[in-house]
């Protein structure tokens, strides 16, 4: 990781599919290899909805320096929410406040949809997220094991 030249001065806005390849590879640096084909098509599966929402970084140089994707979270056994599904910014440009601006957007975005509340997940192994999450006001809530089946 570089030393931070300055804080964040781009701007937060929808993924262009010429970010693709882009957010490929910053899902890479989240531990979630992925090509751009699979970036495509897996935001082709939530473009029009509107319990869904992407957003990225985009520095004044016009590189995407991280993203950020969220969701309202509905259950029978819980008040409705607005989750974040991912959200990494790039190696050599972290600490400038970019991580704080996505998480500032995603807040946004789900007030707008009624939601009172917001949560996340993050691996164990994450202690540097995990700082910085609580650094935004994010409690630790819950530790749980994730079991998953291929279908």
């Amino acid at each position: 990781m570089s030393a931070p030249s300055s804080a964040f001065t781009g701007k937060i806005r929808a993924p262009r599919e010429s970010d693709y390849a882009r957010i490929a590879d910053l899902a890479g640096q989240l531990s979630y290899p992925s090509t751009p084909d699979e970036i495509s098509q897996r935001l082709d599966g939530v473009r029009d909805s509107p319990d869904h929402a992407v957003f990225v970084a985009e520095l004044e140089n016009g590189e995407i320096a991280g993203w950020i994707a969220v969701f309202v979270y509905r259950t029978v056994e819980a008040d409705v929410r607005a989750e974040i599904s991912g959200l990494v910014v790039d190696e050599d440009h972290r600490s400038q406040r970019i991580g704080e601006r996505l998480l500032t957007r995603s807040e946004e975005w789900a007030r707008e949809r009624g939601c009172a509340t917001i949560g996340l997940r993050s691996n164990v192994i994450r202690d540097r997220a995990h700082a910085f999450y609580e650094r935004q006001e994010y409690r630790h809530v819950k530790t749980q094991k994730s079991f998953r089946k291929q279908l």
